[in-house]
């Protein structure tokens, strides 16, 4: 292994500065290190240029470094065309995600997640309802005479309603849901769409204190009843701004590839034989 040289200059000297172009602070070699280099590699470690026994070890590190690589691409004891290959795609990727995550920032700024969100206001809102309801169970496999024998009792329930008993005490007698029926056979608030698009209709469509017939589900003959009017609840900015953050991020990233693809002709030459 060839021996490597290296020239260095103090710490201090750095620091002060001088008049030249461009102030040479050591050499590995015949290469020299520039001020300009040396000055990025601390901006780097996060080294301030005015702490001087941190600049000078920094120094030292850096040159050892700079030598022991140096005489390991002399050697020639690796593949240093493989190891170019490499660290040139470690560099686009590095700009690449450096270039959008500065670029980001700036583009989705606070505002912009507020403008987003006061300008779509459907995207971050629901419409609510608070029902009970009694349930009469249909199970798989049970033959159409088992199941006009729940739906019979499911109008019974019904005709009794209509005869003004209870809907809280028809819920515990009959609701094949137990957890609803111990609480009076209360659902509490559910959000449109987010049940059964049957069960939702009828929910959103009754008056406050009214009740529906019976209706067929996936689960069975239910009564629906209405215990408070349908609510529009808005979830807060806090709780969507992560949302809007991640979507407007994204949409901006995508828009600013394509017009950084746009600006570059990117050339394709393709090998001929003969």
């Amino acid at each position: 292994m060839k021996a490597v040289v290296v020239g260095l200059v103090s710490a201090s000297l750095l620091l002060a500065g001088c008049q030249e172009k461009e102030q040479v602070v050591a050499k590995v070699a015949d290469e020299k290190i520039s001020k300009t280099q040396f000055e990025a590699y601390l901006k780097h470690k996060h080294i301030p240029t005015t702490a001087e026994k941190r600049v000078g070890a920094a120094l030292e590190q850096y040159l050892e470094r700079e030598a022991l690589a140096k005489a390991i691409e002399d050697s020639q004891f690796l593949d240093n065309e493989l190891t170019a290959a490499e660290l040139n795609e470690f560099r686009k990727q590095m700009l690449i995600s450096r270039y959008f995550e500065k670029y980001l920032n700036q583009a989705v700024s606070e505002d912009a997640l507020h403008n987003y969100y006061a300008g779509n206001p459907d995207q971050f809102q629901s419409k609510r309802v608070n029902v009970a309801h009694i349930l009469l169970r249909v199970r798989p496999k049970m033959s159409e005479q088992e199941i006009g024998v729940v739906k019979t009792k499911a109008y019974e329930a019904y005709s009794k309603l209509r005869a003004n008993e209870d809907f809280s005490e028809l819920a515990k007698t009959y609701s094949e849901d137990r957890l609803s029926a111990e609480k009076n056979g209360e659902l509490g608030w559910i959000k449109e769409g987010a049940i059964d698009s049957e069960f939702s209709k009828v929910a959103f469509s009754l008056e406050e204190g009214e009740f529906s017939k019976p209706i067929r589900t996936p689960f069975g003959f239910h009564i629906i009843k209405q215990l408070q009017a349908p609510q529009v609840v808005k979830r807060p900015f806090e709780a969507v701004k992560g949302d809007i953050r991640y979507q407007l991020r994204a949409q901006a990233k995508q828009a600013e590839y394509e017009k950084l693809l746009k600006q570059v002709k990117v050339e394709k030459i393709a090998s001929s034989k003969g």
